[in-house]
């Protein structure tokens, strides 16, 4: 059996230690061990200041934590199960292309793909080359028509196999 033992508190604490202790426990005893086991378990003193006072710290830390909620429901949870479905897709296809996987030694040296863009690139330029002559003729072709009802307009004299000859060029 717990034998007790008195401590002397000014009757205002008391009273208040009693309306509190009837919230927290049934006995005094209990809500005093309650709160001490509080004070220990998380390493607080009673004169530590936590920070969150006043209704309008809660409601803002209330605020965040349904922001952060709303995120994870409608942004993290959905690009997360895309992102899943992406990966199984990439998986499947690797181990498609394993299975259809022939190694074939590379046949084409340095020296020939050098030789190709090389050419690629003369060619190009040609076809660049025999544009822009083509567009100087058309536009050496232009003639300027003034309108009567509103602003003037540019026409060019070409015939329709001119015009199908430069369609096909491009």
């Amino acid at each position: 059996m717990d034998t007790f033992s008195t401590i002397r508190f000014k009757i205002k604490v008391a009273n208040r230690f009693r309306k509190f202790s009837k919230q927290v426990a049934q006995t005094h005893t209990e809500a005093m061990e309650a709160m001490l086991n509080f004070f220990d378990w998380n390493d607080l003193s009673p004169n530590d200041n936590l920070g969150v006072k006043n209704e309008r710290t809660n409601k803002r830390i209330n605020a965040v934590i349904a922001i952060l909620k709303n995120i994870e429901k409608y942004q993290t949870k959905p690009t997360a199960a895309m992102i899943q479905t992406l990966f199984e897709e990439t998986t499947k296809l690797e181990n498609e292309e394993e299975s259809f996987a022939i190694e074939t030694p590379s046949l084409i040296t340095e020296h020939e793909e050098l030789d190709y863009y090389r050419k690629e690139y003369f060619r190009v330029k040609e076809n660049y080359q025999g544009l822009k002559q083509d567009l100087e003729s058309i536009l050496h072709k232009k003639q300027y028509v003034r309108s009567n009802f509103g602003n003037g307009y540019f026409k060019i004299e070409m015939d329709k196999e001119t015009l199908e000859e430069l369609k096909k060029k491009l």
